[in-house]
Order: structure tokens, then sequence, then C-alpha cells
């Protein structure tokens, strides 16, 4: 982990792809994608099992190591209307009796227009964008708003590193711009895109267990290898 300032105002950055605001033990989640998988299946996709209880079991271990007394989810909570089926919202509940003290935020983002709201015996507060914590707009979309600095999600960030076509390495990453910040996408089961830094931008990948400061050296050098 890392701590920033980000706009005057201390963010701490997780390898485990959230972040954590100290002053209120509030911990930072985007998209999460419950039940992606699930929603696959349902179209005759195979894909893994299990990224549910996955991506249930990391928010659960990091509830635990930083004390956390709220989680907000920056958006895609619920991949999809399919998320509903029974086993996936079993899970979630059991899960949720587990931290049933934890305060629970969901910021609504595209997918969970189209998933709809979790259920209420979920005790999920749900809000639209911008929630305001700690001095932060913590959004879904990673859109400028005037008089805060923004935390989002959406994009799925990435650092991609090497060479062309199939010789890279692509490393999910925090991307702080002025007024913008975008967390890594959480979920065990999400794609990630690679992203095109400007030049005061900051740029934290993920790798190791560690999070790493990028130069922005690199990161020109990388995007002009794929763009060759």
């Amino acid at each position: 982990m890392t701590t920033i300032l980000a706009a005057g105002r201390p963010l701490t950055l997780l390898a485990e792809k959230a972040a954590f605001l100290a002053a209120s033990r509030t911990l930072l989640v985007a998209d999460a994608h419950i039940g992606k998988a699930v929603s696959f299946r349902a179209l005759g996709v195979p894909v893994p099992r299990g990224t549910t209880s996955e991506t249930l079991a990391a928010l659960s271990a990091l509830i635990a190591t930083w004390r956390a007394r709220r989680v907000v989810f920056l958006g895609d909570f619920l991949h999809s209307a399919r998320s509903h089926a029974a086993a996936t919202l079993g899970a979630v509940a059991r899960w949720r009796r587990e931290h049933a003290s934890l305060e629970l935020v969901l910021v609504r983002g595209n997918h969970d227009d189209r998933a709809g709201d979790p259920p209420p015996y979920l005790g999920m507060r749900v809000v639209d964008e911008p929630f305001e914590l700690d001095g932060f707009a913590l959004c879904h979309h990673p859109r400028p708003r005037r008089g805060a600095y923004v935390l989002a999600g959406h994009l799925h960030p990435c650092v991609s590193l090497g060479g062309r076509a199939f010789d890279h390495l692509r490393l999910p990453c925090f991307w702080l711009g002025d007024d913008v910040g975008v967390l890594p996408a959480f979920g065990a089961f999400t794609g990630m895109h690679p992203i095109r830094a400007g030049a005061s931008d900051r740029v934290f990948a993920i790798a190791d267990g560690a999070v790493a400061a990028m130069r922005s050296r690199a990161l020109t050098e990388a995007g002009d290898r794929r763009a060759a």
C-alpha cells in the first residue's frame, strides 16, 4: 500500500485493488461486478466458477485488515439482471450477515442501472453520484466535478509494459489526474483497459502485492510501442 495526497487529502492505495480513507475508515471498491460469471454462463459462455466467492473473500480480508467501518462501492456492484440468481445473491447475503454492522453504500453505475438495485435485505444504501465523503466526490463515471476531487471507477485501468503484440505485461493501476482519480476494477472476473496517461497524471501500478509509482517516461514509451 501507499498513501498519497489527492487534492491535498490523504488517500491510501491498496495492492488489493481498493483504496482506503483513514479519516472515516472507509474502503473504496470499484467495479466488483458480482454475478458476471453467472451472467455469462446463462448466455452459454463457459467461464470459471467461484469468482463471486473469491471477490467477497478478498473484500472480507480488507475489512479485517483495515478495520473498516464502511464500504463504498463506486458503481457496478452487480453485473446484470442475471446476477440476481439465487445462488449468487445467497452468497452475498451470507457475506452480509458476517458483516452485519458494516455500513454499505453503492454509488450507482451503468451496470447497476441495468441490473437493478441490490435487494433491500442486503442493507445497502444506494445513491446516485456524487456521494460526498472526506472531501472527495465518490462517483462511478470519471468526470470532473466543480469543487471536489472525484474518485471513480468504470474504466478498469491498467498499464501495458513491454513490447508489441503479445510480448507485453498488463498491470492493474490507479490513475490520478488533476481533477479525477480512477481505481482499478476490484472484481475477480473483470477485464482491464490500458490507459494513456497525460504528462501531469500520476499512475500507480499493482504488481507482486505492492503499489508502485510509474515514471511518466516509462508510460510514454510503452504507449508509443503499442501505437507503432
